[in-house]
């Protein structure tokens, strides 16, 4: 066993809090630790890590499962994050589904199986830790790059809301436009009605005094 391995000491995968498989080559009470620290995990999707006794409790939790390992706390966090990113993929590509091993296999009935695989895994983390970083860093890229993806789709969702905002006050001042004109046309008729009723009225006068007037008149030349 190479020296570097003695970074990462512990490691299992557990449907919810029963323990499928686990891989030691120490003793410790690192177990007892992470067994602990798995019955207080909540259910959802995450990852986290605890410190104790100059070791790191790191877990990732997806769709039920845990992955954890025990490393030193002199690694920090890149190298046991990408171990257990490395072992949700393999174990899910082995045993995942809701038809697969893993749904049904009971309490470490995969360690013959699965056990030497977290080794190689272990192994393969504290061998390549360059590659550990540049892949660790890309990650940090796309994730960023999603981010602003993420961030550019909620301002073009939030600019369509305010366009449909702009859409809605146009068409109620097109409504509101229509409602005008039409109202603009009642009115002109009003008022042409009652220029006209006016107009007659006026007419009327005049056509009874010039009745008056010529009555006056004819009147007149019987006097005489």
């Amino acid at each position: 066993m190479g020296e570097g391995q003695k970074q990462l000491i512990y490691s299992f995968v557990a449907r919810g809090t029963v323990v499928l498989v686990e891989y030691t080559d120490f003793t410790g009470n690192f177990t007892s630790i992470a067994a602990q620290c798995l019955q207080k995990l909540p259910a959802s999707n995450n990852k986290f890590t605890y410190n104790c006794d100059a070791h790191t409790f790191n877990y990732l939790i997806h769709d039920g499962y845990v992955f954890c390992v025990v490393a030193a706390e002199t690694i920090g966090r890149q190298i046991p994050i990408a171990f257990l990113d490395s072992v949700k993929v393999d174990f899910d590509r082995r045993y995942g589904g809701t038809s697969g091993k893993a749904a049904t296999a009971s309490a470490y009935s995969l360690n013959r199986d699965f056990g030497p695989k977290l080794k190689e895994h272990m192994q393969y983390c504290v061998d390549h830790p360059e590659e550990i970083s540049n892949i660790s860093k890309i990650k940090t890229q796309v994730n960023e790059v999603k981010g602003v993806m993420l961030e550019n789709i909620d301002r073009v969702l939030d600019r369509g809301e305010k366009i449909e905002i702009i859409v809605e006050k146009t068409n109620d001042l097109h409504s509101q436009a229509q409602d005008f004109r039409h109202t603009g046309a009642k009115m002109r008729k009003k008022m042409w009605l009652q220029n006209m009723k006016i107009k007659l009225v006026v007419l009327a006068i005049i056509i009874a005094l010039i009745l008056i007037i010529i009555l006056s008149v004819c009147r007149g030349f019987n006097c005489t």
